[in-house]
C-alpha cells in the first residue's frame, strides 16, 4: 500500500459493552455504518480492534471465584499486596516465567509474548463483570481473520485487521498499544538491503507496522472512553497474509534470555 501524505485515525462510535458470545464483527459492523465518515470503507483503511472486546465476545475469561492459589501465588500475592487468584491465573497460563519480583510479574504466554500478568486483565471487563478477569485471546490472528472476513461480507472492502494490547516496555515508563494478531497485512516492512535517503544500503532496518498501526489507533480509543475499535486511513502498508507470529523475536536472537 503506497504511502499517503497523511494519515487519519477515527474512531468507531457505538459499540455497546459486549458480552460473552456476541457477534463482535456484527457489532463492529453496526458501529461502523453509525459513525459519521467511517464508510465508505477503501483499500487504506486497517481496522484495529483491541485485545478486551475480542476476548470478552470469545468467552477468554475467567472467573476469580472458582480460582484456588498454590503456595507460590500466595506468597508473592502476601508480599505485594497482590489478588492471589489472579496471580495463580497468570502462572497457569505462563509458557515461561520471566521474572517475579517488586509486584511485577512478567511471562511469557503460549503465543510467545512477554509481558506483564501474561495479558489476564481485570480492568475495563465491564460494570457489572464482577470477579471476571480476561484472558488473551487464544489464536488472535484467527480471531482478527474472523472479523476480517464478516467485515469483507457486509461492505464488500476487504479491510485488514489488527487486534492489539497494551503491553509495557523494557527501559522505558509508559504502555503502548501493540498488535497482537493481524489479517491481511504483512506486520513487518523489513528494508534489509534497500537504500536509506543518502544511498546507504540498511542492514537492520525492519519496521514493526502491525504494532505502530495498533499504537496510532490508540491515540484515539484511550483506556477509558469506551471506544474499542478505531480506522486507521492512508497509512502505509503492505497487504498479504502475515501472522503475529512474524512479531516475536526467536529464543536465539534473545540477547536477555
Amino acid at each position: 500500500m503506497p504511502a499517503e501524505p497523511t494519515i487519519s485515525v477515527l474512531a468507531i462510535e457505538g459499540i455497546p459493552e459486549v458480552r460473552i458470545g456476541d457477534d463482535l464483527a456484527g457489532l463492529i459492523g453496526n458501529a461502523i455504518e453509525g459513525t459519521p465518515g467511517a464508510l465508505p470503507l477503501t483499500d487504506a483503511d486497517v481496522l484495529v480492534v483491541t485485545q478486551k472486546v475480542v476476548s470478552k465476545a470469545e468467552g477468554a475469561v475467567i472467573d476469580l471465584t472458582g480460582v484456588v492459589p498454590g503456595e507460590e501465588a500466595l506468597e508473592f500475592a502476601a508480599r505485594f499486596d497482590r489478588d492471589p487468584r489472579q496471580v495463580q491465573v497468570v502462572l497457569d497460563e505462563a509458557r515461561r516465567i520471566v521474572r517475579m519480583e517488586n509486584g511485577v510479574l512478567i511471562t511469557e504466554t503460549p503465543h510467545g509474548f512477554v509481558c506483564a500478568n501474561g495479558g489476564v486483565d481485570a480492568s475495563n471487563v465491564g460494570p457489572d463483570s464482577g470477579s471476571l478477569v480476561t484472558l488473551l485471546p487464544r489464536d488472535p490472528d484467527a480471531s482478527a481473520m474472523g472479523i476480517r472476513a464478516a467485515l469483507r461480507t457486509r461492505f464488500g472492502v476487504d479491510v485488514p485487521v489488527i487486534v492489539s494490547d497494551s503491553f509495557g516496555r523494557p527501559w522505558r515508563w509508559g504502555i503502548v498499544d501493540v498488535a497482537i494478531g493481524v489479517s491481511g497485512l504483512l506486520p513487518l516492512d523489513d528494508l534489509r538491503g534497500a537504500p536509506d535517503a543518502d544511498g546507504r544500503v540498511m542492514r537492520s532496518t525492519v519496521r514493526a507496522v502491525a504494532d505502530e498501526l495498533a499504537s496510532a489507533a490508540e491515540l484515539v480509543l484511550g483506556k477509558t472512553a469506551g471506544r474499542p475499535v478505531a480506522l486507521v486511513r492512508g497509512a502505509t502498508f503492505t497487504r498479504g497474509e502475515g501472522t503475529v507470529r512474524d512479531l516475536v523475536m526467536p529464543a536465539a536472537n534473545d540477547l536477555f534470555r
